[in-house]
């Protein structure tokens, strides 16, 4: 990278985590992109510290039409993502106690018309999810189409199909300040300088930050720290089966990991963009909470992370090129949806970034472009 020529793209993606390498990928089948990752690996933040499920009715309207049209690239990925599949079946299961009827019944109206998914009473629920204590759950959903996700398989076919399409990935390269003049975004960074027409900001917790550095204003993003755990099961018992279970209000979430159970409290606290790190209260919080639904006695954490969740007000992605500077381009603010709506969500940025139509289905599940452009962060 001595040469200042090498050093010019016609797309440079700032963030090497699953939106920036997905939206590369797209975007090298008929362009010179560059992505530049802060860390000296690729993914080390919120893509590796997912929960890694695939859930059409999880989240807001725009993710979860993001995240059907999702499906057929999980079912069929390119050679490039390897033979193993990206999807694995698992179930999820969403929880109500008899005092949380108001807020099933809400998630019963958002989803109305989804296919795979049905109502289930108590003796299902105790079935499906056999630790529950008997009579915690009263009623419940049941998303029989929900998968695993293999998440590193996802982010690291992305970013060998970025290569082998010409793209390069520059690790070790924080943003120091990114200027615009004469039609070309120059980025300049701990390792060197990197210029294009298009910049696209895909730095996850860091976007706002990112957006100030470049001059451009910022549209309310804030970072939530989640906290997970991995726990033993029961002696003798086989989690593999079970689906995801998940409380009404998102209160918290167990799901089998590898023969243990991840668990988490749902947590969602603001924080500053950072390499997070769990905190006592919160794990202390998560055991209680899992306890008091589940016959687990937990008396030993395996192993616990957190990871930041970035969302802004409405929980949707801010998806498209910004109204008031030319040729910067928002990915960001997907918070806990960003991998099961990934091969969606890039796409359309893709199809947005080269002025082309909408992917074909998309409008037809409901999605609209207005849901998602930064311009409805403007105030």
């Amino acid at each position: 990278m001595s040469e200042q020529s090498s050093n010019q793209f016609e797309i440079v993606v700032i963030g090497a985590g699953i939106a920036g390498a997905s939206v590369a990928y797209e975007l090298a089948a008929g362009a010179r992109v560059a992505v530049l990752e802060m860390e000296s690996q690729p993914g080390y933040h919120t893509t590796g510290r997912s929960a890694a499920v695939y859930s059409e009715i999880y989240g807001p309207a725009p993710m979860r039409a993001l995240t059907s049209q999702s499906r057929a690239f999980y079912k069929n990925p390119p050679a490039v993502f390897g033979r193993e599949p990206l999807l694995t079946p698992r179930g999820v299961l969403y929880i109500a106690r008899s005092d949380q009827s108001d807020s099933l019944e809400k998630l019963k109206q958002a989803i109305a018309g989804q296919p795979g998914v049905s109502s289930v009473d108590a003796e299902e629920i105790q079935r499906l999810s056999p630790l529950l204590r008997p009579g915690y759950a009263v009623e419940g959903l049941f998303e029989e189409n929900a998968r695993g996700i293999d998440v590193n398989a996802l982010h690291q076919g992305y970013l060998r199909g970025l290569r082998e399409r010409g793209g390069e990935v520059i690790t070790n390269a924080e943003v120091m300040s990114a200027e615009r003049d004469t039609g070309v975004w120059t980025v300049s960074t701990r390792n060197g300088d990197f210029s294009a027409p298009v910049v696209i900001n895909a730095t996850g917790a860091w976007a706002d930050e990112f957006a100030a550095r470049a001059g451009v204003k910022p549209v309310g993003l804030v970072p939530m720290r989640r906290t997970a755990l991995i726990v033993a099961t029961p002696d003798g018992v086989n989690p593999e089966p079970w689906p995801v279970t998940v409380d009404a209000d998102e209160q918290f979430y167990m799901k089998p990991d590898a023969g243990r159970l991840l668990i988490s409290p749902a947590d969602e606290t603001p924080s500053e963009p950072c390499d997070a790190q769990p905190e006592e209260m919160d794990i202390a919080i998560c055991i209680d909470r899992i306890q008091q639904a589940f016959a687990l006695d937990i008396r030993r954490v395996e192993n616990s992370w957190a990871g930041l969740r970035t969302f802004v007000d409405d929980h949707a992605p801010v998806c498209g090129f910004d109204p008031d500077a030319e040729g910067f381009f928002w990915l960001a603010g997907q918070g806990g949806y960003g991998i099961q709506s990934a091969p969606g969500l890039s796409q359309l940025a893709a199809k947005l970034v080269i002025g082309g139509p909408l992917p074909d289905g998309l409008e037809a599940r409901g999605f609209k472009i207005d849901d998602v452009s930064p311009a409805r962060l403007r105030y």
